[in-house]
């Protein structure tokens, strides 16, 4: 008898209605419970990226304030590169300071946060912050660059809508020494004076603006500007400001065979970490911004036109015996001679005499071209945005050749002045000043032969002379074969010469045998003391003042003292005869 098959009992309606509504009929149950699986995932993944791009979103968008705060960073406070001088010394850098915002929109008690906030910063202007809190803008300064103290006090208040934002601000750890070199920012980091404003220039403008200079990875700036110089420099000028009571003083020392600057003092000067005392209209930078008559200075031109051209040579005669009259005006030396004078006594005497009547020699146009030649006539450009045009006749006359002969009637940048010298000392080259370190050999790219080497040897002559027997004797640092040359011009207020106004320059090249540096003092109105005995003549202060230049600079500069040395008619001529 066979085992009886098992029966399945019957399925109760109700389940079969439920699942018939659930399955429907004849239904494939597992792909159905692969399809609801499928389903739960995608509506898992959903909800995950909903979650996701919300988060996003507020990361992104939800806090705007904070999206602003990072534009107006970028705007303002992008970082600039240190300036440095040519030893690496730093004259200008960025540090980080806090600055004062507020969001109108997320504060709640305007009223009560203006009154907490000017309580706490006395310094707050309290209309102004009032008038930035009513507006409906979302991010509005309340103040920039506030201390540690403030930042910290104002935290402490826990105002909504009010925070600090971290600001590049560029400060200068020499102070007043290199400040019309440097020049100054403005509130916003952005350069408006002396090299900031030329770096700005540059295109380190467009890198703010386009983002990529906000690190503090950009390469320094490297001047030619000794701070060392600098120092001595400024601190002689001020001794002899203070001393003889000038109205201003200025100096230059330049590298004659690269153009460089090592080091320019302009005072008044002022302090760019205070931008107001900029402000002062006193305070110009002399030496670019200034055009002024050179007086004698002008005469080393004269010469070396003449000297140049071939008409004339060292022992050439000049008639001094008496007073030159051109018209209605008349030409007079300082110290009369009364007699006939050789080219060298009209240098080392600085006769207005001789050296007009060498200009007249040379003729007007001759005359123009030379002083065209050597730069005199044109604005000078460099790296400093600031510079002033020369102030040359209109139409240039017989007259205007005399006076310009000796340095009246022809106003200049008293840097332009110093790159002409250079090149009547440095064997005949003009080189483009320069504020950035250069190269011998990318100074001679830019050379160019104005004077022949004999002229500029006999112009080495002279000027070594005058330091031996003529005006520029107070000078002559012991070691250092000093040469120069004296200016002392006369001002013109109200449209006429002030005999008692001046304004006196001193020219001073070393070492005469093989220049390197060149070094030029100016006093403005310097007045006479008991010591100078009435006199205010640039032999009595401008030239001292060199003097005591140069005893300090030289050794910084790398010039080693000797001491015996022939006199310059035998170390100069005899060695340029020599060569030749």
């Amino acid at each position: 008898m066979s085992a009886a098959t098992p029966v399945k009992p019957a399925e109760p309606w109700r389940q079969r209605l439920i699942r018939s509504l659930l399955y429907g009929r004849n239904v494939d149950r597992a792909a159905k419970a692969r399809a609801r699986v499928g389903l739960v995932m995608l509506v898992f993944a959903s909800v995950y990226a909903l979650i996701g791009g919300r988060l996003v979103m507020f990361a992104i968008g939800a806090d705007a304030h904070g999206a602003r705060r990072a534009a107006a960073q970028e705007v303002v406070a992008t970082a600039r590169p240190d300036i440095v001088d040519r030893n690496g010394a730093i004259l200008a850098t960025d540090v980080k300071a806090a600055s004062l915002f507020g969001e109108p929109r997320r504060i709640i008690d305007k009223d009560e946060a203006i009154e907490l906030l000017t309580a706490t910063v006395p310094d707050l202007d309290e209309a102004e912050v009032r008038e930035r809190l009513r507006t409906r803008k979302g991010f509005v300064w309340l103040k920039r660059e506030v201390t540690a103290q403030q930042q910290q006090a104002i935290h402490k208040l826990g105002i909504p809508g009010i925070g600090f934002l971290r600001e590049n601000k560029r400060v200068y750890p020499t102070g007043n020494e290199v400040a019309h070199l440097i020049g100054l920012v403005n509130i916003d980091n952005q350069g408006i004076a002396g090299i900031e404003k030329w770096l700005d220039n540059q295109g380190l403008a467009d890198l703010h603006r386009a983002g990529f200079a906000t690190d503090r990875l950009q390469k320094p700036i490297e001047l030619s500007v000794d701070l060392r110089v600098e120092h001595a420099l400024r601190d002689e000028l001020l001794k002899a400001k203070d001393k003889f009571h000038a109205k201003a003083a200025s100096g230059i020392v330049s590298n004659v065979k690269t153009g460089e600057i090592v080091a320019m003092v302009s005072l008044p000067d002022f302090d760019p970490n205070n931008p107001k005392e900029a402000h002062d209209p006193d305070r110009i930078n002399r030496l670019t911004t200034g055009v002024y008559e050179m007086g004698s200075t002008f005469k080393a031109f004269t010469l070396a036109m003449a000297l140049d051209s071939g008409k004339i040579n060292l022992n050439t005669m000049w008639d001094a015996r008496g007073n030159l009259h051109y018209g209605k005006f008349t030409i007079h030396d300082s110290h009369p001679l009364g007699r006939f004078i050789n080219t060298k006594e009209v240098f080392t005497y600085s006769s207005n005499i001789g050296a007009a009547r060498i200009a007249l020699g040379q003729g007007v146009e001759a005359h123009k071209a030379f002083l065209a030649k050597m730069g005199q006539l044109t604005r000078l450009r460099t790296e400093l945005p600031e510079s002033a045009a020369p102030l040359i006749p209109r139409r240039w006359s017989e007259l205007n050749t005399v006076t310009a002969a000796f340095g009246q009637g022809l106003s200049v940048a008293p840097l332009q002045a110093v790159m002409g010298i250079n090149a009547l000392v440095n064997g005949g080259y003009l080189i483009p000043p320069t504020f950035m370190k250069r190269t011998p050999e990318e100074a001679a790219a830019l050379a160019k032969r104005v004077v022949r080497t004999d002229t500029s040897d006999k112009m080495r002559y002279l000027m070594r002379l005058n330091a031996e027997i003529g005006t520029a004797k107070t000078a002559d640092v012991k070691g250092y074969y000093v040469g120069g040359k004296t200016g002392t011009s006369e001002k013109v207020i109200n449209g006429r010469y002030a005999k008692k106004r001046v304004l006196n320059s001193f020219t001073a090249i070393l070492p005469c045998d093989d220049p390197k540096y060149h070094v030029l003092i100016m006093l403005d109105e310097p007045q006479a003391l008991p010591e100078t005995h009435g006199f205010i003549t640039s032999g009595w202060n401008a030239v001292p003042t060199g003097g005591k230049v140069i005893e300090r600079i030289a050794p910084l500069l790398g010039i080693e003292p000797r001491f015996d040395l022939p006199p310059a008619d035998r170390l100069i001529l005899a060695a340029s005869r020599t060569t030749q």
